[in-house]
């Protein structure tokens, strides 16, 4: 009778939460295993792990009951309130919704999703150039969440999924347009690294791990999570390995285990933790709705392009040069799937790619553009945080094209812009505030080359010279 009584208690405790008891043994949810055989107040196993257990216990041959354990000094019973302080902290899990009779409310709805171009210039924004890849990467989620609402219809057409691979250099803003994308739908978006993925049984992050992050990024809401996005960068890590003895754990073999997760299919995952063996449960994911990005610089890819066309060329007066490719910045915009294939991905993993479009390097005048005009651009970080110590920062055309210049010999992209702001503004983030009759400070170009000091002009007072 005490049992049921706890039972009973323990019941009227959880019934009106929003959370599921966890089987201790198997991590199952009570809606897959069944009600829960309750031990203690958190630690509850279900009835397959139980019997499980008496069956292990039953074809040992040994009589548990006839056993004196007071004899035995080392052996002492299990005590289930040691073991509640010794587990991690039960990690919840959310009820689904429960299904009814009533067709579910669509999460994405046609007229909701914005159309191309009005995604194309949310993204103008905040991403300078790259006109053909914000075209593509617009057309592609717009037609992707319209096959999510649509669904299947009477005629049983089934649209496919059309995930993306995107090339481009370091630094020329890959991962910023995914960012920017999944911020402007208002999905769950999740950004993996494939430098860390390995085969299952291996050190390193299994290939489930990606989609752990994504229902993270969903609160651990799986029906939100089966809508969002992943973003796998460094996906040109996960080449196959060349002229190598050794097992390839961390190239082709996570290809192929990642083959499953573009197409769709369901895919048992933990929550909260990146390995299946950790103490947490498992919850079953659908891949069939979430649009896959993959994104990679494909460093030595320029090579195979390089040899590919010049093998079209000839002797002659009217043959192509072998030096013709050497200075094309852009020469990833021909590639071709042969010649990503050439680099070490396979044809399966390809072709669950269809869509492939490239970035183009950035040149000296797009580093300008970037500096200054995307809504939330460095200069007006900047700008924004010396206007709260009431002080206006303003900076010469020929300052800008010396950031760019000495950005572009560093040859990281963008990325190099932030280093190079920091460091001329760390001695003007530290003097500004020590007077407060400064009212405007002009990076100059002399400033920039390090040739003299900023402009500061005072309250009231013409403009001077900041040497040092």
């Amino acid at each position: 009778m005490d049992t049921e009584n706890k039972e009973q208690e323990i019941e009227k405790e959880t019934e009106g939460t929003d959370y599921e008891d966890v089987c201790f043994v198997c991590h199952r949810p009570q809606s897959k295993a069944g009600k829960m055989i309750h031990l203690t107040k958190d630690i509850c196993i279900c009835p397959e792990c139980m019997q499980r257990t008496m069956d292990v216990m039953s074809k040992s041959g040994m009589d548990y009951s006839k056993m004196d354990f007071s004899r035995m000094p080392n052996i002492s019973m299990i005590n289930l309130s040691d073991l509640q302080n010794m587990i991690p902290r039960r990690q919840k899990v959310k009820k689904k919704s429960p299904q009814t009779d009533k067709k579910p409310e669509k999460a994405f709805d046609i007229r909701s999703v914005p159309a191309p171009h009005k995604i194309k210039e949310s993204l103008d924004e905040y991403v300078i150039g790259q006109e053909k890849a914000k075209k593509v990467i617009s057309v592609a989620v717009y037609n992707h969440y319209k096959r999510v609402a649509a669904g299947t219809d009477a005629d049983n057409i089934e649209i496919e999924k059309s995930n993306m691979l995107m090339i481009g250099p370091t630094g020329s803003g890959k991962t910023y347009l995914v960012k920017m994308l999944a911020k402007l739908l208002d999905v769950p978006l999740a950004i993996a690294d494939a430098t860390s993925l390995t085969e299952a049984g291996y050190i390193g992050d299994d290939i489930e791990s990606v989609l752990s992050k994504l229902l993270a990024a969903a609160d651990n809401d799986v029906e939100k999570a089966e809508r969002g996005i992943v973003f796998i960068d460094e996906i040109d890590k996960i080449a196959k390995k060349r002229n190598t003895n050794q097992r390839d754990v961390s190239g082709e073999s996570v290809q192929q285990g990642m083959l499953k997760l573009l197409e769709g299919a369901e895919v048992e995952v933990p929550v909260g933790a990146n390995s299946k063996n950790a103490m947490v449960p498992l919850e079953t994911i659908n891949t069939k709705n979430i649009l896959f990005i993959c994104g990679g610089a494909f460093p030595e890819l320029e090579n195979i392009i390089k040899e590919r066309l010049n093998k079209q060329s000839s002797i002659g007066f009217f043959a192509d040069l072998k030096d013709k490719y050497d200075n094309d910045k852009n020469l990833l915009r021909q590639v071709t799937v042969e010649d990503i294939r050439n680099f070490g991905m396979i044809p399966e993993f390809i072709g669950r790619l269809p869509i492939i479009y490239t970035l183009d390097a950035l040149d000296e005048d797009m580093m300008v553009r970037v500096l200054k005009e995307p809504k939330n651009a460095i200069l007006k970080q900047y700008q924004k945080l010396l206007a709260l110590d009431e002080v206006k920062l303003e900076f010469t055309e020929e300052a800008l094209r010396a950031i760019a210049k000495k950005a572009m010999e560093k040859d990281t992209g963008a990325r190099a812009l932030r280093a190079i702001i920091e460091d001329f503004m760390l001695d003007i983030m530290y003097e500004i505030p020590k007077d407060e009759n400064i009212g405007q400070v002009t990076i100059t170009e002399d400033y920039i080359e390090h040739r003299g000091g900023p402009m500061i002009t005072m309250r009231g007072i013409p403009m001077l010279s900041m040497q040092g």
